[in-house]
């Protein structure tokens, strides 16, 4: 057909141009890949001001940046939306809603539902939705959204990763690892297969095999964004962490791979900044602070810049107690009542969901201002992070919010209750070796014996994974 091109998925795209089909396939790319440069997108409509696909994934690209060009380019693929392909209506469809204001995001999904079921080989458009169900909080329909198109991609890059990562959100850890080393084995660089694998590899408690796994990886993370470089250098830190390795282990990774990514002109700030402070808050309930202390006041200093704040409620979430911890105390109140009156703004429907995290968010603040009594009020007695999904963040993430409460527990005298909640947390994940620690600690407060017994498994796992000498 005269004026059509096919994309990369084989679906029709009105343009006669080769470098808007290219600039859009280009883009593709980047976007499975967690690469750098999706800003690769804004080239289509230089190439072809009339093509429809073109201009609305760059307005989906652009939508929480530059909310006026955006609106002008979702605008200029309206005016030539009659001339369009049906591939291109569907996906103008359900990118113009999902960036509307007050979006319902079930309708969101539908849209993405029924768009993947006439077109079902558009990867990019299932992670789209993928990213969507997350920030739900519903693993559940991610996972079936990836297992509607699955017998349509069989062999292709990248699906296998974005099937693996629902499967291990939902626990099964088994599957998960399965699909992401299919998908490890299609494609060496799929950095998504990658990163579940190393998921399922740290919920095991085989660190040493997770981070032999991505060090050997780390040379081809060099064109990855500087949220998935970061993030899978945060595993591989945790991963030093949790499995007791000598700090400066940790201190390494830190230094030379997540703080370093700063240094490079095209980072993003706020995306090493999740990583940086979910590492720190795992230090810091370790209490092995004194090494990080200068590292945590000059992040602090960094989250305290207002242009940070408002980006993603993980981050807000992460920055609250850090900003409290280091005494900036105005900041984080500040903050706190930010997110309190945007809260207050959204949809009931929205507040609803979001209700867990922003009590998690008040209780972040108190924890961190020292005022443990106030903070475990606020989680209440059955806290578990899981139930806080909604701010955006996978289960090892929210993991860290659990550990918090945990300490609260300690803090505040719970000893019965904190070893109630870590005998049931040590069955599941017996392998990690702070998790004996905080439950001898809990023992040890309870003037219980089976805190000696405790304490010498705790040794032995810490001696364990990175063949250190078993303390004396």
């Amino acid at each position: 057909m005269e004026g059509v091109k096919s994309d990369r998925w084989g679906y029709q795209v009105k343009t006669s141009s080769d470098s808007c089909i290219s600039a859009i396939n280009a883009y593709y790319h980047q976007v499975l890949s967690y690469g750098r440069e999706r800003h690769v997108i804004l080239e289509a409509p230089k190439h072809d001001k009339d093509c429809v696909l073109g201009n609305i994934l760059a307005a989906h690209f652009l939508s929480s940046t530059d909310a006026s060009t955006a609106a002008f380019l979702i605008q200029a693929a309206k005016s030539r939306l009659e001339e369009s392909t049906s591939y291109e209506k569907a996906v103008f469809d359900s990118v113009s809603y999902l960036i509307s204001q007050d979006r319902d995001d079930d309708v969101a999904v539908e849209l993405h539902s029924k768009l993947l079921k006439k077109f079902p080989k558009d990867l990019v458009s299932l992670k789209r939705v993928q990213v969507l169900c997350f920030y739900m909080g519903r693993p559940d329909l991610s996972l079936d959204l990836v297992q509607q198109v699955l017998p349509y991609n069989q062999q292709e890059d990248y699906v296998y990763g974005m099937l693996a990562f629902p499967l291990l959100e939902l626990g099964r850890m088994t599957d998960a690892e399965e699909a992401a080393k299919k998908g490890f084995e299609i494609n060496k660089q799929d950095f998504w297969s990658q990163h579940a694998l190393c998921h399922v590899l740290q919920y095991e408690c085989r660190f040493k095999e997770a981070v032999q796994f991505m060090e050997e990886c780390s040379s081809t993370w060099g064109s990855c964004s500087s949220f998935i470089y970061t993030h899978n250098w945060w595993h591989v830190a945790l991963c030093y962490l949790e499995g007791h390795s000598p700090i400066r282990k940790v201190i390494e990774v830190y230094d030379n791979h997540i703080w370093k990514e700063l240094e490079k002109t095209d980072a993003v700030y706020p995306e090493v900044y999740l990583n940086a402070l979910g590492l720190l808050l795992r230090v810091y309930l370790r209490r092995e602070l004194d090494v990080f202390e200068d590292r945590f006041k000059i992040i602090a200093d960094c989250v305290k810049d207002q242009a940070n704040w408002y980006l993603e409620w993980h981050l807000d979430l992460l920055i609250l107690p850090t900003l409290a911890i280091t005494g900036e105390l105005s900041k984080a109140e500040e903050l706190l009542e930010g997110l309190k009156s945007r809260l207050s703004k959204m949809t009931k429907k929205k507040q609803r969901l979001m209700q867990t995290g922003i009590q998690l968010a008040q209780s972040l603040y108190e924890y961190g201002r020292g005022n443990d009594k106030k903070a475990l009020e606020l989680l209440g007695p059955d806290f578990d992070a899981n139930a806080c999904k909604v701010i955006g963040a996978s289960d090892e993430q929210l993991d860290v919010f659990n550990e918090v409460w945990y300490s609260m527990l300690l803090n505040t005298g719970q000893a019965a209750k904190a070893i109630e909640v870590l005998e049931k947390r040590i069955k599941k994940r017996e392998g990690n070796p702070f998790t004996w620690r905080l439950l001898e600690r809990a023992y040890s407060m309870a003037e219980k014996q089976e805190a000696v017994s405790v304490g010498e498994k705790a040794r032995a796992l810490e001696a364990a994974y990175f063949e250190q000498p078993v303390a004396t």
